[in-house]
């Protein structure tokens, strides 16, 4: 699906257009870094690091950044500074500030409810399964076809422990789990980048 273009708001690409942006979903800030809502986050860090990138401020986006190259692609990499509820904000500024206007180039790393914890699967599309981060995106981009790399992080006790359960720090087994399963979403989102979805879905999805 390609983006309709809006009118200017100084974000615009001006060189050459990224191959791919990479999402990672999670809240700002030391209080949540931990938690597993930032499990997305974490994953975007790991693969910045890995292709020695560094996520930093950049002028008028709500979000830390860098450009990477993954086997001469040219991939943008993102952690909205927004809170969850806004990442659609920031998701919209990144895909004109790196030239992108085809929802099948982007990727977004998340936490999710319906997985058990410690597993990724790679799809495109699907439902919002309550997910604020994935709303705020849907309701920007008037859409929900773009790449998802989902990282289980299993279900709260009970619907009413939801909030508290997402952004709480998981206990040490869960987090070793957790910290395992962000490498694996690293991993599938440079699969992305140099094999396309359906080779990472293949490989990520059997796990």
């Amino acid at each position: 699906m390609s983006l309709r273009r809006r009118r200017s708001t100084g974000t615009q690409r001006t060189g050459t257009p990224a191959d791919l942006l990479i999402v990672g979903l999670g809240n700002p800030g030391p209080k949540y870094a931990a938690t597993r809502h930032n499990v997305g986050a974490a994953a975007v860090e790991l693969l910045a690091d890995r292709c020695g990138g560094r996520l930093r401020r950049r002028p008028r986006i709500p979000a830390l950044s860098d450009e990477v190259r993954i086997e001469g692609r040219r991939v943008a990499l993102a952690f909205p500074q927004t809170y969850m509820n806004g990442s659609g904000e920031a998701v919209q500024k990144l895909l004109r500030r790196h030239g992108i206007d085809d929802l099948a180039r982007l990727v977004v790393i998340h936490d999710e409810l319906d997985l058990a914890t410690g597993r990724v699967q790679v799809r495109v599309g699907g439902g919002l399964a309550g997910h604020n981060g994935l709303r705020s995106i849907r309701d920007h981009l008037r859409a929900t076809s773009f790449v998802r790399v989902r990282i289980g992080i299993g279900r709260p006790p009970s619907a009413e422990a939801g909030a508290d359960y997402v952004l709480s720090r998981p206990p040490a087994r869960q987090r070793d789990a957790l910290a395992s399963a962000a490498g694996r979403a690293a991993e599938a989102a440079a699969a992305i980048a140099t094999d396309g979805i359906e080779a990472a879905m293949n490989t990520f999805n059997a796990r």
